[in-house]
């Protein structure tokens, strides 16, 4: 799995519209892209409504939510429109970015061992590197701890950001 200072694997995915998306597209932005193991299932259900009933608190720190599943477009555009989530869901349908990102693995249920989507969130600096990596998310916890990391960040860059106008004022 990747680590904060990583640079972001680059990807393009189609959408719940069909439209292809790339990484790129939110260059100078900070990303939230978080991995779930499948569209209207009780968790990823829970985690979608979650940050959906949040976007405000996720455009405040001026956060972007991209959630990848290996699920057809058609289907994760149904699980868009059902819930109405408003935000970008991309179908990563032979998980190979979410390979890129360690958030395919083995998985265990009633036993039985098979390969999955790990719920895994990474939030993505404006710079294009991780800045925070979170494996094995709890669906109900999930957008407590992203949205205090986002927060977390922000701090830490508003000293540089007033520092910086500080010393372009000074040397005016």
């Amino acid at each position: 799995m990747l680590e904060p200072g990583d640079k972001a694997p680059a990807f393009t995915l189609p959408d719940q519209d069909g439209n292809k998306v790339k990484l790129s597209d939110f260059k100078g932005e900070t990303v939230v892209l978080y991995f779930y193991p499948r569209a209207d299932t009780p968790g990823c259900t829970t985690q979608a409504c979650g940050i959906r009933d949040r976007s405000d608190e996720y455009a405040k720190v001026g956060a972007k939510v991209i959630g990848v599943s290996p699920d057809e477009p058609e289907a994760i555009k149904k699980f868009d429109d059902k819930y109405g989530l408003g935000f970008t869901l991309l179908g990563d349908v032979d998980h190979k970015v979410a390979e890129k990102y360690g958030a395919w693995g083995e998985k265990s249920m009633y036993g039985k061992k098979y390969m999955g989507m790990l719920r895994s969130t990474f939030i993505i600096g404006p710079k294009g590197k991780i800045a925070r990596v979170f494996p094995k998310v709890q669906p109900k916890k999930h957008d407590a701890l992203v949205l205090k990391a986002l927060a977390e960040l922000a701090d830490a860059l508003a000293p540089r950001r007033r520092q910086t106008k500080t010393t372009t004022r000074n040397a005016a």
